[in-house]
């Protein structure tokens, strides 16, 4: 397969599925601000911090309201990382590889593409919860209409790899925002707050009616091991990882327990750390700083990736 068409697939996913990411990592904060007593100002702030783009946030909007960081997370069209901007890209990419992917999986892309940019011509504010149900939705229609119309082929497996990789990145970053930042003080741990924001934080997984079937109550811990190590859960990071090493493994045609470039030892470190360490561990060590080190493994392993399929090399 070209490097070229790899690129695209795997792009194409990236960025579909950070659109719906983003769409949740919002969403967060629009659940929590129908309960909670906290100040705007307050709950929006962290959810820009989180980005690593608070300077140009600030610099273009000043203050974190609602409507500034809503306009510059979905609809900012010279904000790469806004759900309209990487809605464009994937469409972009898709573009690019009509000849290898489906005509629905294109129709698929190119139809939310539209609906968000027609949205993003007057978004009111109060519609934006169906807004964001709605981005969930038809991330979820391309998922299913590309694992149903494309052969299962090195090409899909880019693209399971994308889609994937990008998952654990935001699930660690969400979980992140909740424990290090969105919390006001530490006199809330415990409160009905506090159970708040962790309910939400499950809704914004679309995991909160599956960790209901597992555990009885909300408590800090279970929820993050329920997000970080639960294998069966399929927006959890162990699950992702899991996904994304099969997809790396066939790509490289290389067994489990062997790896044959840095993408692949890269991804293998991270997954089997995540295979034998406890959520206890994980808190002893501090929370914050594991999912901080698990993103940093993350862009490494994207890095690794974009060196060894994509990268042109000088002949």
């Amino acid at each position: 397969m070209l490097s070229r068409v790899a690129g695209s697939i795997y792009w194409l996913n990236r960025y579909v599925e950070r659109a719906e990411n983003i769409a949740r990592f919002v969403d967060v904060n629009l659940n929590l601000l129908l309960d909670s007593p906290v100040g705007v100002e307050q709950q929006w702030a962290p959810l820009v911090m989180t980005t690593g783009d608070l300077e140009l946030f600030k610099e273009r909007y000043g203050t974190a309201t609602a409507d500034n960081v809503v306009q510059f997370l979905a609809f900012d069209s010279n904000y790469p990382n806004s759900i309209i901007s990487c809605l464009r890209l994937a469409r972009e990419n898709a573009r690019s590889v009509r000849e290898i992917i489906s005509s629905e999986m294109w129709e698929r892309v190119n139809a939310f593409y539209l609906m968000v940019k027609e949205i993003s011509q007057a978004p009111p504010l109060s519609q934006l919860p169906s807004f964001f149900a709605e981005v969930k939705l038809a991330s979820h229609l391309f998922a299913g209409v590309m694992d149903a119309t494309m052969t299962h082929n090195e090409g899909w497996h880019f693209g399971q790899l994308g889609r994937f990789l990008e998952r654990a990145d935001k699930t660690a970053r969400t979980l992140d925002v909740k424990y290090f930042i969105l919390l006001p003080s530490a006199k809330d741990i415990g409160t009905a707050l506090d159970e708040l924001q962790w309910i939400a934080l499950l809704k914004s997984a679309s995991g909160y009616e599956m960790y209901r079937k597992c555990q009885h109550r909300i408590s800090p811990q279970d929820v993050a091991k329920f997000l970080i190590l639960d294998r069966d859960f399929p927006r959890s990071v162990q699950f992702c990882l899991l996904n994304a090493e099969k997809s790396l493994h066939h790509i490289t045609e290389t067994t489990p327990g062997r790896w044959s470039n840095p993408a692949d030892r890269t991804l293998g470190k991270l997954r089997s750390e995540l295979d034998f360490i406890t959520i206890e561990e994980i808190i002893k060590r501090g929370l914050h700083e594991f999912l901080d080190d698990t993103q940093v493994q993350l862009n490494q392993v994207g890095r690794g990736i974009f060196e060894t399929f994509f990268e042109l090399q000088s002949i």
